[in-house]
């Protein structure tokens, strides 16, 4: 039986439109925009941080559409070919980061310090809920990672839920994952804190985004929208204007002192939601006409992208600053943080990332097809 590709390169856009919100966020830890100059700058960079619940929607998405097809196509899947597929995606890229960090901040201080029970927690893809009771990490390199590990705990659990329930039992688990999201959410307004909230990397508050995505796939049963480009660029601004609102008014605020009203975070929480789904169906079913191939690739290598964008960072904004704000000043722009940093994080975080995957992440996607029942991208 000839397998049938799956492949929407205009999800690979939406992957990129994901990585850009959470890179303009994160520059904001060490380069704050001021939100008096820059009201609206500052509003749209602060709500970037929920372009990862988008990147586990999409990730849901996908993995629902893929394990469902390869049900559908051959009477079941395979739970160990899923996971091998999975380990070669994720893992290479991920171990050799995470532990090339413990190894820098071992001879240098300039990189924070990895404890041992951060490196326990990471290795066994529990590093959220390290974060979620402990507080962000010294080393401000790894703490991305910390979705990886959430995405992790899904791979474990989807293809169980597909195998032995099939698409009823995927619903079931959806909804029950709604439930207990929105559980954890009045948990977080019923004790609100005025430092740390562990609420941004709970894994119970995100999996409301996963089970989003699996519903979608489920209900969807391969239709695709074929709306004009205006109306799609309405969703999107629509999709934006639900995340500005659940950050200034509703007050959601990833990992700042969680002080919201229940009402307040239960609509934060939808409004997140709803933006979430605006975006994904602002790009799902594009004509590839109006998907640009270089933004498409770059959509593709968005995982090291991700890995690595944080780094850049603090190579530009801490280890060169003084350097960097030389430069800026010798050529003119003495807000170097505002132009010359910003472009070379940008830059380097994708030239890292094409060279990472050309070399080194390539080579595991190849072996990966060993063990793929319907293609996709990689």
């Amino acid at each position: 039986m000839t397998p049938i590709r799956y492949y929407k390169p205009e999800l690979d856009l939406l992957r990129l439109c994901a990585f850009l919100f959470v890179f303009f966020t994160h520059r904001m830890d060490l380069a704050p925009i001021d939100s008096g100059k820059y009201y609206w700058g500052y509003h749209i960079s602060l709500v970037g941080v929920f372009g990862v619940p988008l990147f586990f929607f999409l990730s849901a998405f996908l993995i629902t559409e893929l394990l469902t097809k390869e049900q559908d196509q051959f009477g079941k899947i395979s739970i160990r070919a899923f996971y091998i597929r999975r380990i070669l995606r994720i893992w290479p890229l991920y171990f050799t980061f995470f532990f090339g960090m413990v190894l820098v901040t071992h001879f240098s201080h300039k990189f924070g310090y990895i404890s041992p029970g951060t490196q326990l927690a990471f290795t066994l893809f529990s590093g959220n809920w390290y974060i979620t009771f402990n507080d962000w990490l010294p080393s401000y390199p790894i703490n991305p990672l910390w979705s990886i590990s959430v995405e992790e705990q899904l791979y474990i659990l989807l293809p169980l839920v597909v195998f032995y329930a099939g698409k009823r039992g995927l619903k079931i688990f959806s909804f029950l994952a709604l439930l207990l999201a929105y559980a954890a959410v009045f948990y977080y307004a019923q004790n609100p804190t005025k430092g740390f909230s562990g609420q941004w990397t709970n894994s119970f508050v995100h999996f409301q985004f996963f089970a989003a995505g699996i519903l979608l796939s489920v209900y969807l049963k391969g239709w695709q929208p074929k709306w004009h480009i205006a109306s799609r660029m309405v969703l999107f601004t629509t999709g934006l204007v639900c995340w500005l609102l659940a950050s200034i008014v509703c007050e959601i605020h990833a990992d700042a002192p969680h002080l919201s009203t229940i009402p307040q975070a239960v609509c934060g929480w939808l409004l997140i939601l709803a933006g979430v789904l605006l975006f994904f169906l602002s790009l799902y079913g594009t004509p590839s006409a109006y998907l640009p191939p270089a933004l498409v690739y770059l959509g593709r290598i968005s995982y090291g992208m991700y890995v690595f964008h944080i780094t850049m960072f603090w190579f530009v904004y801490e280890i060169f600053k003084d350097e960097l704000a030389s430069f800026s000043k010798m050529i003119g722009l003495f807000d170097w943080r505002n132009e010359v940093g910003f472009i070379i994080a940008f830059a380097a975080t994708v030239i890292i990332s094409l060279l990472s995957y050309r070399f080194f992440e390539k080579p595991f996607l190849q072996l990966k097809r060993q063990f793929t029942f319907i293609p996709s991208r990689d």
